[in-house]
């Protein structure tokens, strides 16, 4: 299938073997629909243990709409979209998660606000079914924190579920930070942006893939790479620091000059201990912008593709696939499958 569909699919699966099928149903199901069969859907398996990849491969087999991505390893949520994205070709591409909590047929809502002129259409959650009460309260303060940190303007109660021109997607594709946060990038792109509101679903099977830890490790990503409010915050606080230790300093050489012992070991030992954790938040926010620009001066390969999987064909991509541009990962895809010939998984290359 050389010719570009007009509409990809793009859905990262981490462990989604319980809910595989039924997305895959209902989202070839809306595709089809708004596209005829001029559609692809991108399945990527971001380093599964279960048997996600299995049923991908069943169901590339079976429908050749849908090509099957394996990363080596789990890359996390971020950059399997970005893999999917990447492996795209169509004009208008919908990113979603397998979980089946964005509902795929919202597609037939959002088709027609783009053929109004929207660049992005994104779904705007206005209820989030089967989350916890701690779920809920920690992202209405992430995404109200974010909107007051952030240098661009970043919607409320959004997740990455979004419907986009093939323009918006390469100039994402073509953004290189390796810390992502995909919502954000879009938002900082610009163009006409319309807002989906809808109501989300509970998963429809498994568990979530985002613990406590990985929430936290994903805001900090989000308020590092487009707000350095922080870093203005920790200049504050050494700022103010300064001016209290200052004050301390001329109140006990006051006391000094009239003869007063200055008593008091255990608030002294308080307010060392104060300028110490400030001293140290301060320190640790620096260590936080940092650490991120060690991570992009290395260059790493932002993902890494074990195998691409079309029908019963594997096939092999370059080596440096992740690092190319838009336009010539397209034509790679395209090279890839041209030949018609399966070729062997064993033989597929790391991209």
């Amino acid at each position: 299938m050389t010719q570009a569909p007009s509409l990809s699919i793009v859905a990262p699966c981490h462990n989604e073997e319980e809910g595989l099928r039924e997305f895959c149903r209902r989202a070839a199901a809306a595709a089809q629909s708004v596209a005829g069969d001029a559609f692809e859907l991108i399945l990527v398996d971001d380093g599964s243990s279960d048997g996600t990849w299995e049923i991908i491969s069943d169901l590339a087999e079976k429908l050749p709409q849908v090509l099957g991505v394996r990363l080596l390893r789990n890359h996390g949520h971020q950059l399997a979209s970005t893999a999917g994205l990447s492996a795209s070709r169509g004009e208008r591409v919908l990113l979603i998660d397998a979980d089946l909590q964005d509902p795929p047929e919202l597609l037939l809502m959002m088709m027609p606000i783009m053929e109004r002129g929207a660049d992005v259409v994104y779904g705007q959650r206005t209820r989030r079914e089967g989350e916890s009460w701690f779920k809920l309260a920690s992202a209405s303060l992430f995404y109200r924190a974010l909107s007051r940190l952030a240098s661009v303007t970043i919607p409320r109660d959004t997740g990455d579920f979004r419907l986009m021109r093939r323009r918006v997607v390469d100039i994402l594709l073509a953004m290189p930070e390796r810390d992502r946060f995909i919502r954000g990038m879009v938002s900082w792109i610009g163009g006409k942006q319309v807002a989906l509101p809808y109501e989300r679903d509970a998963r429809f099977a498994g568990t979530t893939k985002y613990p406590l830890r990985k929430m936290i490790n994903f805001a900090l990503d989000a308020i590092t790479s487009f707000s350095t409010t922080p870093l203005r915050i920790a200049t504050w606080l050494g700022m103010i620091s300064a001016g209290v230790a200052m004050a301390l300093l001329v109140y006990t050489f006051v006391r000094w000059l009239q003869g007063e012992t200055v008593t008091g070991w255990s608030s002294i030992m308080a307010a060392v201990s104060a300028f110490s954790a400030i001293q140290l938040i301060c320190i640790g926010i620096i260590g936080e912008y940092l650490g991120r620009l060690v991570q992009e001066s290395k260059r790493r390969p932002m993902f890494m593709i074990e195998t691409i999987l079309r029908g019963g064909e594997h096939a092999e991509l370059p080596t440096a696939f992740s690092e190319m541009s838009a336009g010539d990962k397209r034509s790679a895809l395209d090279a890839a499958f041209a030949s018609g010939e399966p070729r062997s998984q064993k033989n597929s290359r790391i991209g």
